[in-house]
């Protein structure tokens, strides 16, 4: 079953989000060693990892993937990395071999398959399984999309490839590099971000029937975790 949690304002979301994300690693590093997060970028989750970049000692041990990219360099204001590195990365003071950081400056298809070799080349299995990652943190567009898979997209029905280049995203930059549906699904903990008026329904349509037009509805219900503002958070139901 989701979890589903709402929080009075932005900071708590943060906060909140935050110890999350430490519990899990805490508890990847205790069953397996080391710890595997992906990160997204986007306004929503800055804060949380400005959180985490003030408490490095509960970082150690773990590796640093991304959920999606746009198709620029790392040094762009656009870059998911750039966001990742000045918030959490930087202040953390973690070793860049422990970054994997998705090339955007490759374009679309090239940085899509570098990203793919790194993934398989760090966790193994046969071509067309999906790795485990232990936690994806995500955002969530007000059309539903999460990493960059948008409402409808042919991407959503790719169950071989662990990355995927994007030509046409609706969501300027149209180019991007994003991680795939059954990688989504395959992660131990899955965590969504919602923050503000603008996503209400799209966090109330993603917890109900899943359906291609709203990619967030697709998760996997048992490993996901919502937090929300209150403004985000689904309308109760009028009682009848």
């Amino acid at each position: 079953m989701t979890r589903l949690t709402s929080c009075p304002d932005a900071e708590s979301v943060a906060v909140r989000a935050a110890a999350h994300v430490r519990r899990v690693l805490e508890q990847a590093r205790a069953e397996r060693g080391v710890a595997h997060v992906a990160l997204s970028g986007g306004g929503t989750p800055e804060r949380t990892y400005r959180l985490l970049g003030e408490d490095p000692e509960a970082l150690a041990g773990t590796e640093w993937w991304f959920v999606d990219e746009r198709c620029v360099g790392p040094e762009d204001p656009e870059s998911n990395y750039r966001l990742a590195e000045e918030a959490l990365l930087g202040p953390a003071g973690i070793p860049s071999g422990l970054v994997h950081r998705m090339r955007g400056e490759l374009g679309p298809d090239a940085g899509a398959e570098s990203y793919e070799n790194e993934l398989r080349e760090r966790f193994g299995g046969e071509p067309g399984e999906p790795v485990t990652l232990d936690l994806v943190v995500l955002g969530i567009g007000p059309d539903g999309h999460v990493a960059s898979l948008f409402p409808g997209s042919a991407t959503l029905t790719d169950e071989r490839a662990l990355c995927l280049g994007v030509h046409d995203s609706p969501k300027p930059p149209p180019e991007r590099i994003t991680l795939s549906l059954p990688v989504l699904r395959a992660a131990r903990d899955s965590l969504l971000l919602a923050l503000g008026a603008s996503k209400a329904s799209a966090v109330a349509a993603t917890l109900g029937e899943p359906t291609a037009s709203v990619p967030a509805s697709l998760l996997r219900r048992g490993r996901l975790t919502v937090i929300t503002d209150d403004a985000a958070a689904p309308a109760a139901p009028n009682p009848r």
